[in-house]
């Protein structure tokens, strides 16, 4: 992937709490050499505490980044938006001609995660999903 300059990403989500932020931590200890790795989501919802917590199980701190919009970022020119979830993939705005547009879609740990009565039975939901964003990104 890398042809000299790194090239931006931008991981896409709906509130940028969870999913793309765990892609973006991945993508910056992982890839950082190939890319420079960004967030954002079509909303912001802040940053989920036990995403924080499953990435740091793997060496990855993102309590750091911060929800933000596309529209926060408007300023930079990313070479590949990927949407990692399917609202983020139906409503992802008009972009520049240049920017390829990929869709991944993992499913939403709070979502899987709802009836859990205790961490015990909430986190394994997180970790699921952080470890399938983990080998999407190690194949980037």
């Amino acid at each position: 992937m890398n042809s000299g300059k790194r090239r931006k990403i931008l991981f896409l989500c709906t509130g940028n709490s969870c999913r793309s932020q765990m892609a973006e931590g991945f993508a910056r200890a992982l890839k950082g050499d190939q890319v420079e790795a960004y967030s954002a989501g079509i909303e912001t919802h802040g940053i989920n505490p036990y995403a924080v917590k499953v990435m740091a199980e793997c060496g990855i701190d993102i309590s750091q980044q911060q929800s933000k919009t596309l529209a926060d970022l408007a300023e930079i020119p990313f070479d590949i938006v990927i949407t990692v979830c399917g609202h983020a993939d139906e409503h992802c705005p008009t972009l520049p001609s240049k920017t390829k547009v990929i869709h991944k879609g993992f499913e939403d740990p709070p979502k899987l995660a709802e009836k859990a009565k205790s961490d015990e039975e909430r986190l394994p939901h997180y970790r699921g999903v952080r470890d399938e964003i983990r080998r999407y990104i190690e194949r980037l």
